[in-house]
């Protein structure tokens, strides 16, 4: 999860929130690289002229209380030079190899451990995607935007609330009637996982109908899931066999996670162990393949 810094914004260089310093733009605002004390940091604007930017940023500030107890000005973001997950993904210019994928899949889900259960009241993301995981310098993942996060009262294991998250990511009982739960964001980490190793969004056009991104990878599962994966790892990976048999257990998991009932979806504690013995093997089987 994105470290957030609180500061006062007079000591701030940012240029006047030129568009040279534009690092991405949301529903509520924009996000600009800046400077502070010789160190690069992120500033979330927000456009008060968009109906729910208040909204918003009072949203995020309770969670980041919640979190840190912070007494704030303004909500200073770490940097992430290494921009979006959704970048490395769909940008011509950008690769990511097998193992890079699946240690940002281990990050997010120790991000949702994190948010789950670090706390006394667990905090839901409700809008988990590509575009909302932020990579650092080394390539470590980072959850952010928490502007439709909701924190969960001590008694309480679901909410309703109105949607607000993206359509092909949310759950099926997130979408239809606004209940959230744990349960949301595990399903949306889910489909996340089938997109990342795809390379195909939940929302591309040829989903539509009855067809959805896991109904398109369902149909492959198990003989001929090498024809949905990523055509880059495909074309790139040195050890082919290793990468075909790995995938199908990552897809196992994503399945697992993205059950239509609640209830029948693992739980983020058992994503991660299932996720980094994979890593595990993958790794051992890489060491024996280079020899």
């Amino acid at each position: 999860m994105a470290e957030y810094h609180i500061m006062k914004l007079n000591k701030l260089r940012t240029e006047g929130f030129s568009e040279r310093n534009l690092i991405g733009m949301g529903a509520y605002g924009s996000v600009y690289k800046a400077l502070i004390n010789g160190s690069d940091v992120a500033v979330k604007a927000f456009n008060l002229q968009i109906e729910g930017a208040f909204r918003s940023f009072d949203i995020e500030c309770e969670v980041l209380r919640n979190l840190h107890h912070p007494d704030f000005k303004a909500l200073i973001l770490e940097y992430m030079s290494n921009g979006s997950l959704e970048k490395w993904l769909y940008y011509q210019d950008l690769y990511m190899d097998f193992l890079q994928r699946l240690d940002v899949m281990i990050d997010v889900a120790s991000a949702l451990d994190y948010l789950h259960n670090g706390f006394s009241i667990p905090v839901l993301h409700c809008d988990l995607k590509p575009s909302n995981v932020l990579l650092d310098e080394n390539m470590v993942a980072h959850v952010s935007d928490f502007g439709n996060a909701k924190l969960l009262g001590m008694a309480e294991s679901m909410s309703q609330t109105q949607t607000l998250a993206t359509l092909g990511d949310m759950a099926p009982e997130y979408g239809s009637e606004g209940l959230i739960s744990k349960k949301c964001d595990i399903y949306s980490f889910g489909i996340m996982s089938m997109e990342t190793f795809t390379r195909r969004k939940p929302t591309n056009e040829m989903f539509s109908g009855d067809m959805s991104l896991k109904d398109w990878i369902n149909a492959s599962w198990p003989d001929t899931v090498s024809e949905v994966i990523d055509a880059d790892l495909m074309r790139l990976e040195k050890d082919l066999t290793g990468m075909v048999q790995y995938t199908p257990l990552i897809m196992e998991v994503a399945f697992k996670c993205s059950a239509e009932l609640p209830v029948e979806r693992i739980a983020i504690g058992d994503v991660l162990t299932s996720l980094e013995k994979i890593r595990n093997h993958r790794i051992e089987s890489q060491h024996k393949h280079e020899r």
